[in-house]
């Protein structure tokens, strides 16, 4: 993943999932309608879940879609007032979901912060618990 170290000065938006997946195919049309919008704070790739097994194994994804965060190389995390944030898991509701939280990311990172605090109403961000296996 060249990308994260090569994407300067503008958020990575990595969504990791499968094409086939109504979900991710829901969140990638949001992706999709919005990148020019956001063009100017943000890249956005697409990444198939099943070709980056480390990667799946690294960022903890269990769930798809979910979407990771990186400014200049580094991991963006966001309080979405879950347990885990690391990334958001599924897709935004709609378009300004997804652009209020690039927006919050990208003037947190160019402030020098490694999170924030999600814009987004809490009924707007998929619950879940996290268990831990072998610890």
């Amino acid at each position: 993943f060249r990308v994260i170290k090569s994407t300067g000065d503008k958020v990575l938006v990595l969504r990791f999932g499968k094409e086939s997946d109504p979900t991710c195919l829901k969140l990638d049309d949001i992706l999709a309608k919005n990148q020019e919008l956001v063009s100017n704070m943000a890249v956005i790739y697409t990444v198939d879940s099943e070709s980056v097994p480390v990667y799946m194994q690294y960022f903890d994804i269990v769930m798809i879609p979910s979407t990771v965060f990186f400014f200049n190389g580094q991991h963006m995390k966001v309080d979405w007032g879950t347990a885990d944030h690391t990334k958001f898991v599924g897709a935004f509701k709609n378009s300004q979901d997804f652009i209020d939280v690039i927006e919050v990311i990208y003037r947190g990172a160019m402030k020098g912060k490694f999170i924030v605090t999600s814009p987004l109403d809490r009924r707007n961000v998929q619950q879940f618990n996290l268990i831990y296996n072998d610890i």
